[in-house]
């Protein structure tokens, strides 16, 4: 199947599919014409990935979670540790965005907006963001 159909069928866009190639996540056959052509393992392992990707997996994760997949002799433990160390990872980044979620709510609430050229959200963007 050629790229852009696999593109199609994957979610993935084609840059994303070379891409993935050229770095040896997926391997795809040449065919006699030079196009790069998937199969249905390929497939498979495209829409993998993009699941993996889509719920914030870096690419060595993806990576290590396809040579888990592929591995009949792989350990649960060793794919729920994998989850759970980007859980962490998830979990922190969560943290960070709720607090920057209060800052700018805390900053929205000080200015009055209007016509007026001061503005509490200037103000506050100006001020160190350690200083309470």
């Amino acid at each position: 199947m050629k790229i852009g159909e696999v593109a199609k069928l994957t979610g993935l866009t084609v840059k994303s599919i070379r891409y993935y190639h050229d770095i040896g996540l997926i391997c795809a056959a040449r065919g006699e014409n030079g196009y790069r052509e998937y199969d249905e393992p390929q497939i498979e392992f495209l829409k993998f990935i993009n699941h993996c990707r889509g719920l914030g997996f870096s690419l060595d994760d993806c990576r290590s979670l396809l040579d888990l997949k592929m591995n009949q002799d792989r350990s649960a433990e060793d794919v729920k540790q994998l989850a759970k160390t980007h859980l962490k990872i998830v979990s922190d980044r969560v943290k960070k965005l709720k607090t920057l979620e209060s800052q700018l709510k805390g900053l929205i609430k000080e200015c009055r907006g209007g016509h007026q050229p001061d503005c509490a959200i200037l103000s506050g963007l100006s001020q160190d963001p350690e200083t309470p």
